[in-house]
């Protein structure tokens, strides 16, 4: 990876009111495995759960028993976030379970972009931040005098995320990217891997990283490559093979970003 800004440093202490409960479904793209968050402000006998990950019984029972949890969030709708939701739902006697689209909402309705969920010591704001997929969200959750930053795959605590057409969107990512750059000093909570320290840099990190990359597509598509395979080829000289198909569907993002007739007044 490259980029003008720093990075973030790791974090390895969570806020007091956060736990982390790690999926067993580490691989790839995963990394050591989904980041399910349960948040309970202190004193509260309620909780919410962010993300409860695959439909793996056993990390839905560990989530389930936890007192209190009275509300599910989704970051966005792959799999490995949303797949135990409706379960763990099942486990909990059906509490909502809320979403930026309706398909994977049970018992409330879509997230309206902009809204606070308030209640039980936790403000919980939505932002819409588009582009890994098309119904990506992020939560910036307030609890005393501190806040944290929960991703989902928006940004990852280590490496980078892939942007696949046609759910995800180039153009939609690097604006959500600037959004979370305008909250400096907040803990980033993602999805896969280690929390960071500081949202905005490691946002700024990734647009510097996209945009370092978006040159070498584009140069790679002036020498004539015309494919994700041929970029990939260019680009991605020491890519581990396990990782090609992820590329090719970032290059092929790229490509789109970046063709003349999509390209007006969009470039980072």
């Amino acid at each position: 990876m490259g980029g003008a800004e720093p990075e973030s440093a790791e974090v390895d202490r969570l806020p007091g009111w956060v736990t982390l409960l790690l999926a067993p479904n580490p691989g790839p793209m995963t990394l050591d495995g989904t980041n399910t968050w349960l948040l309970r402000a202190p004193g509260s006998p309620r909780a919410t759960v962010i993300d409860p990950g695959p439909l793996d019984e056993g990390h839905l029972r560990r989530i389930a028993g936890h007192d209190g949890i009275e509300r599910i969030l989704i970051t966005h709708g792959h799999h490995d976030h949303v797949e135990g939701a409706a379960r763990l739902s099942e486990l909990l006697g059906g509490v909502p379970v809320r979403a930026g689209s309706p398909v994977h909402c049970l018992g409330d309705e879509p997230f309206v972009p902009g809204e606070s969920l308030d209640g039980n010591g936790l403000e919980i704001r939505v932002l819409e931040t588009p582009g890994h997929t098309s119904d990506s969200v992020s939560f910036v959750v307030e609890c005393g005098n501190e806040r944290a930053m929960f991703t989902g795959d928006t940004m990852l605590g280590r490496g980078t995320t892939v942007v696949a057409p046609p759910d995800g969107d180039l153009g939609d990512y690097l604006r959500s990217l600037e959004l979370l750059s305008a909250y400096p000093q907040i803990v980033m909570l993602p999805g896969h891997g280690p929390a960071r320290s500081d949202t905005a840099e490691r946002a700024r990190f990734y647009l510097g990283h996209r945009r370092q990359r978006l040159a070498q597509v584009a140069t790679a598509m002036a020498a004539g490559a015309e494919t994700p395979a041929a970029v990939v080829d260019l680009v991605y000289p020491d890519l581990d093979p396990a990782l090609r198909f992820a590329a090719e569907w970032s290059a092929a993002a790229q490509i789109e970003y970046l063709r003349p007739e999509n390209n007006q007044e969009k470039k980072p």
